[in-house]
């Protein structure tokens, strides 16, 4: 694969590289650079077609406060989530993001059900859970502005309760998924590198495949 194309999906392939390393160092699967650009691609067809299934909750209640019933509204709420580095547009893979991004990304912008499970598998390969921990507790237990403007823009009743939560699973030692949703890309950061590693490996074999009617799922 050419280094253009993969710097144009992978936005900082060698960051992503390096953290892909780190993955398979604790025993995570092992896509190579074209199967990954392959999941951002994935992803960006899930944010344009699949819009509903990211940033927002069928069943959830958003809070009572004036803000989080405005930016209930996503159109309104994007601006705030990038002031704030909440969103990382781009990074779709979260392996371009540090370990600091994520939990920035994970207490402002609202992850549905147990969504903010991929986020956190990264964030265990960094070793990095008690930060999370700690900071979420700090917004569930706070009652400064800061806390109340997280817990505003994250719209929904409960949400960084169900975080805390789980971070505190996972530094248990304890699943944070069952079922289908551990074998679903867009809620498993590891079914997400599964999902890459079945895909053919180079662009060539991607077209041979797309053109037989193969392409894997």
């Amino acid at each position: 694969m050419r280094p253009w194309v993969r710097a144009l999906i992978l936005i900082r392939p060698r960051r992503v590289l390096d953290n892909l390393e780190r993955v398979r160092a604790a025993g995570g699967p092992s896509p190579n650079d074209w199967q990954l650009c392959l999941g951002v691609l994935r992803m960006w067809h899930r944010i344009l077609f699949r819009a509903d299934t990211v940033g927002t909750s069928r069943a959830g209640r958003p809070r009572r406060t004036w803000r989080a019933r405005l930016l209930h509204n996503r159109a309104l709420r994007l601006p705030f989530l990038l002031a704030e580095g909440a969103v990382i547009p781009l990074d779709l893979t979260g392996l371009a993001s540090s370990p600091e991004r994520l939990i920035c990304h994970l207490l402002g912008a609202y992850h549905d059900e147990r969504q903010f499970a991929f986020d956190l598998e990264i964030l265990a390969v960094h070793g990095r859970l008690a930060d999370l921990e700690r900071a979420a507790d700090a917004v569930v237990k706070g009652d400064d502005r800061r806390a109340r403007w997280l817990r505003d823009l994250a719209v929904f009743d409960g949400y960084h309760e169900s975080l805390l939560a789980a971070a505190r699973r996972a530094l248990a030692g304890r699943p944070l998924l069952d079922g289908a949703e551990s074998d679903d890309p867009d809620v498993s950061f590891a079914a997400a590198m599964r999902w890459c590693a079945r895909q053919p490996p180079t662009p060539s074999a991607t077209v041979r495949a797309l053109l037989a009617g193969q392409f894997p799922r």
